[in-house]
């Protein structure tokens, strides 16, 4: 049923972004002093949205709109991060990656934010509360 509601399922794609992303950190934390390891990121969300969210497909609601298509982003890219490196060539940075995680678990709140925000939405629309 929730599927189906746009705004369950842009909250689901940013819930899953934040998740990736985590993953991503912590993989780059973890090899902090492997040597020749490239840190990587992944593509912000607010990017994915302007190109399609994985699930969440654009679509014009007035004529006059841009054409949408139907075309959705095929997944989340990473990309390499640029920036410094070690003398043993690894690029990982404690500071960036803590702030970085920082920021990701402030996208999940935003996200259960708006999700619960939804639900309350649906709750006083049938007359619960």
């Amino acid at each position: 049923m929730f599927e189906t509601i746009e705004l369950f399922r842009m909250a689901d794609a940013m819930t899953r972004h934040a998740a990736v992303r985590q993953a991503v950190v912590a993989e780059n934390t973890a090899n902090a002093d492997t040597p020749g390891f490239k840190a990587r990121d992944v593509v912000p969300f607010a990017d994915l949205v302007a190109g399609g969210v994985p699930g969440v497909p654009m679509r014009a609601t007035r004529a006059r709109h841009l054409d949408a298509g139907d075309g959705l982003a095929t997944a989340i890219t990473r990309t390499d991060r640029l920036g410094y490196a070690e003398p043993n060539g690894n690029n990982v940075s404690l500071e960036t990656e803590m702030l970085k995680a920082v920021a990701v678990k402030s996208q999940h709140d935003r996200a259960l934010a708006i999700y619960r925000s939804g639900l309350s939405l649906m709750r006083m629309s049938i007359g619960r509360r």
